[in-house]
Formats: C-alpha cells, structure tokens, sequence
C-alpha cells in the first residue's frame, strides 16, 4: 500500500509542472514530509468550467481517504486511501470515480516499512524507508477523486460539500519490491492529458497509461522511525540512517 508519502513542491511550481489553468491562492499547504490520510493533498484535476463550458485544468487541495457518494458517514475514507489497479475499475467504490473522475497527486517519494526479527532481548520492529525516483524527479501518481454530500447540512451550505482522493497501486517492483509489495502507480508526462480528460472512459485504455514509477529506477534509503509518528515532520524525516543488518 502507499500509507504514507512526501509533498514539498509549491503550489506555484505544480501551476506550471501541470500546466494548471486555475489554482485559489487562498488554498495553501505547508510543504509536507509526513503525508498522512485524511490530511489534505495536492490534487491536480479536470472539472468542467460552468462560467465557460470548457474543461478546465484544476489544483486543489483534497482529503486523501476517498468517501465514495453513496457511503453513510465520512470515516470510511480513512481506510479508502489506495485503489488496487487490479480491480479498480470494477469496485463499487471506486468505479464511477474512475471511469469520469482521475487526478494526479503530486509526490517527492513514499515510505514503506519492511519487518526485521527481534533481536536478542527486544521486540521485532519495522524499519522505515523512503522510495523516490533515483533521478530526483517529482512523482505524479495516479488518483481518483470522488464527491460526498453531507445531508443534515442546509441545502447550499458550501461545508456540506466533501472531496476526497486515493492512490492507486500496483505490485512492487525493484527497490520498493524489497521493502513491500505493493506500490503506487504514477502517470507520465506523455499521458497526463489522456488521464486528466474526464471524456475518456474505456477501463483498458485508461489501465494502459498507468506506469512504474521512474520506470523502475528507485532508489529506498532507511530514515529514522520518527516518520512512524505523523505529528514528527520536517525534512530531517529523509536523512539517512544505517542500512539494518
């Protein structure tokens, strides 16, 4: 799974990243090296315009645990925050979403933890690792977003009103495989019009422009155990610490 990842780039450099054609300054997140569900994310996405009838390229900040439209109460979010690739599109919670509603979420990298055996005299533990492309490159991952409407709130009340997101994934591969099995999928440059366009709907042509990200070329460095408390953040999260035996 992807439970937890790195946002640091601006909202001004994600403007011109993803060639956003509307971004609300008053919408503003903290660079964030401890993404954590049910915080708010960047969301790169495509809404129709209601002013202009056109599609328009949007960035916002969304809740990353998707509350499917039909769900009763908000809290299922927190256990919706990755969408299996394998069966994403036939899922009732998040087949709708991806048939008409993807999104991009921006990423430096994600951490995963691998489990180590108890040494002699202490508890088995698990040890933190940070997984970004080898190159340094900003991962787009692949999202769904999804719109859940609180009705005991008035009508036309804009709090009644919740976006949620959630990453897709895939079976881990190369440094990420030895760390976890599961990892999140990201779109490339090349097919971020083609995912963002909430005109295509064939489920196999959508499947097709999900990708490894970096092609594979990961790097996963050990960081220390603070990262395992999501009020610890900071860029001292992403420092090195020695390989475990």
């Amino acid at each position: 799974m992807c439970g937890r990842y790195v946002s640091t780039s601006s909202p001004q450099d994600l403007v011109g990243l993803f060639n956003v054609a509307h971004w609300d300054p008053a919408e503003t997140l903290q660079p964030d090296y401890n993404v954590a569900p049910t915080k708010d994310v960047w969301t790169v996405l495509e809404r129709l315009d209601k002013e202009t009838g056109e599609i328009q390229r949007q960035l916002r900040a969304l809740r990353w645990g998707l509350v499917p439209s039909w769900a009763k109460d908000p809290s299922v979010g927190a256990r919706m925050i990755n969408a299996r690739v394998e069966t994403v599109h036939e899922k009732p919670a998040y087949r709708r979403a991806f048939a008409s509603r993807r999104c991009l979420l921006p990423a430096d990298g994600f951490y995963e933890w691998t489990p180590l055996p108890a040494a002699e005299g202490a508890k088995p533990r698990k040890q933190p690792y940070f997984i970004a492309p080898a190159d340094g490159s900003l991962m787009a991952m692949a999202g769904l977003y999804e719109f859940w409407h609180d009705k005991t709130r008035p009508a036309g009340d804009p709090a009644a009103w919740l976006a949620t997101v959630t990453v897709i994934t895939t079976e881990a591969t190369d440094a990420a495989g030895r760390i976890h099995d599961r990892m999140p999928l990201t779109i490339g440059p090349a097919d971020a019009d083609a995912w963002l366009d909430p005109a295509r709907t064939d489920p196999d042509e959508l499947r097709a422009l999900l990708r490894t990200p970096a092609g594979g070329r990961l790097t996963a460095t050990p960081v220390s155990t603070a990262v395992n408390n999501v009020r610890n953040n900071g860029p001292q999260l992403l420092e090195p610490v020695p390989e475990p035996a």
